[in-house]
């Protein structure tokens, strides 16, 4: 049984235990994510969790390894923008 999560609002299915990073290659995406200073984009690099490119927005939550982290059904997961933490800029 697949879960489905939504990503920038869109569904994504997902394999029983597959990584968001593995959904979003299997489903036609290669980048979800922008440079902090370039804005140039970014997707799976490593795939292993060392390189830090593949970050995405987990239900509100940045800088999460979307090749790391488990698909869950019903999670919310969007395109990070730089650090992921513009809200906190003064």
């Amino acid at each position: 049984m697949s879960a489905e999560f939504r990503f920038d609002g869109e569904p994504v299915s997902a394999e029983p235990g597959q990584s968001i990073g593995a959904a979003l290659i299997a489903g036609g995406r290669r980048s979800w994510r922008t440079t902090r200073h370039e804005g140039a984009p970014r997707g799976v690099f490593c795939g292993i969790g060392i390189c830090f490119d593949c970050l995405v927005t987990v239900n509100g939550e940045p800088n999460q390894r979307a090749c790391l982290t488990e698909a869950v059904a019903g999670d919310v997961v969007t395109t990070q923008e730089g650090s992921g933490h513009a809200d906190l800029a003064c």
